[in-house]
């Protein structure tokens, strides 16, 4: 019985995709958007809005982006910190126009003072 929960748990590992991270039990991937990470991982640590960007617009079907069109428009840029603490690893989130885009894994986290 306990050899068929040892490959469950590594097949469940497994299907983790890779452009994803974990915050507490909640899973965050890209194509998410801004309240769903919230909802998921709470305010972040460090929040910068960016010059907005000039592409084709998109449209997301299940989780991956599909260009639209051959105009071009403007996309808001932020770009989100999460200090995960001193023993995890931040990450760094992109949100074009509200949504996830990019989630890239920085170096350890620090102690934030109060």
């Amino acid at each position: 019985m306990s050899k068929w929960i040892l490959i469950a748990g590594l097949a469940l590992a497994a299907a983790s995709p890779a452009y994803a991270f974990r915050c507490g039990s909640h899973l965050v991937t890209e194509g998410a958007t801004r309240s769903e990470v919230v909802a998921r991982c709470g305010e972040p640590t460090e929040i910068d809005r960016r010059s907005n960007i000039l592409r084709q617009p998109l449209v997301w079907i299940r989780g991956r982006p599909y260009s639209v069109g051959d105009a071009l428009i403007e996309i808001p840029v932020e770009i989100w910190v999460y200090n995960l603490g001193p023993n995890k690893l931040m990450r760094r989130l992109r949100f074009e126009d509200g949504v996830l885009v990019d989630i890239e894994t920085l170096g350890y986290g620090y102690l934030e003072e109060n």
